[in-house]
């Protein structure tokens, strides 16, 4: 059976895809416990700019989401350096130095070239092509072996990319091998409908249709989670991430850096507000930065430099979906 979610909005359908899980009798044992599971469901959003999912009773990480995605960008696989904007991915992923999955890595350098920067060259030449596929999966070292016994704690979920422009805007398709619809699938979405954002910059052309196949779409029955009916976080997303391709990469490594620094030196109030005293020239990329730092700041309880970096970021959906973080931290602490 094929399940079928359209809408404008992440959101929408999120919320079409969890009622139907609710309502699956499909129980399937995993390594990691048992899982309800449908098969065979794709997802289209019209508008994918629209990419965070709000509507989840535990609110995602903002911070770990954007610094995931500049951990991508970049092409980095340094375990430590995310890590230390989710503490407890090591339980899920391995406690190596470098994550074995890591999908940056993947598309950047995996391979001996850079797929991103392919995949915008050959489009560039022939927007027609049907032939731009970014590869994630590496057969060689993901395959089970042949006990059946996985090759790393770290393997991808998302197995394959493909591109296509049609009537002026990029389509993005994303297929997955795996996708627990709590945990993961708000975090892809995002991470791949904003490199269809960038990547639609770069070409100097609209974003189209994003569309996401899960060819196994589950939750852990462990995990007690619902949809968040009383939901008052703005849903909007007001930033526009596209750029030209040379103002990108400079924003970029520009990013990184400064998440180095944070993540491996014990930098004082002043020396964090600093770090972020100088504008990376584009309202969408310093909001990120605001929200990337404002974890660090909120971790080390420099509390007043917390409240100037949210106040900082002009895009309403981050600071909301900041503060139900937090909120929801502090209730689970009981505060």
């Amino acid at each position: 059976m094929l399940y079928s979610y359209i809408g404008e909005t992440a959101n929408e359908v999120w919320e079409k895809a969890v009622l139907d899980l609710k309502k699956s009798t499909k129980n399937v044992n995993s390594r990691a416990g048992k899982t309800v599971e449908n098969l065979h469901s794709i997802f289209q959003i019209a508008n994918p700019v629209q990419r965070w999912v709000t509507k989840r009773w535990e609110p995602i990480s903002l911070s770990f989401a954007l610094a995931e995605i500049i951990w991508i960008l970049s092409g980095s696989n340094d375990a430590k350096l995310l890590n230390i904007w989710n503490p407890a991915l090591p339980k899920y992923a391995g406690y190596g130095d470098t994550y074995h999955g890591a999908y940056g890595y993947r598309i950047r350098k995996n391979y001996g070239f850079d797929q991103l920067e392919r995949a915008y060259n050959a489009l560039s030449q022939n927007c027609q092509s049907r032939q731009v596929v970014i590869s994630i999966w590496d057969a060689r070292i993901d395959m089970p072996n042949e006990k059946g016994e996985p090759a790393d704690s770290d393997i991808p979920c998302n197995i394959c990319s493909f591109l296509k422009v049609r009537q002026g805007k990029l389509d993005w398709t994303q297929m997955m091998r795996s996708n627990d619809v709590h945990r993961g699938f708000p975090y892809n979405v995002v991470q791949y409908t904003i490199l269809q954002e960038i990547l639609a910059g770069w070409l100097g052309i609209d974003v189209g249709a994003y569309t996401h196949y899960s060819d196994s779409l589950h939750y852990y029955v462990t995990d007690n989670f619902e949809i968040n009916g009383k939901n008052n976080i703005c849903s909007y997303n007001t930033d526009s991430l596209r750029t030209t391709k040379e103002q990108f990469d400079e924003i970029v490594r520009k990013m990184y850096q400064i998440m180095q620094i944070m993540a491996f030196n014990d930098v004082s109030e002043r020396e964090l507000a600093s770090l972020m005293s100088e504008s990376l020239g584009n309202e969408a990329y310093d909001n990120i930065m605001a929200m990337i730092t404002l974890y660090i700041a909120h971790k080390k309880r420099y509390y007043n430099l917390e409240q100037k970096l949210l106040h900082s970021c002009t895009n309403k959906i981050y600071c909301d979906m900041w503060n139900a973080w937090i909120n929801r931290k502090n209730m689970n602490k009981g505060i």
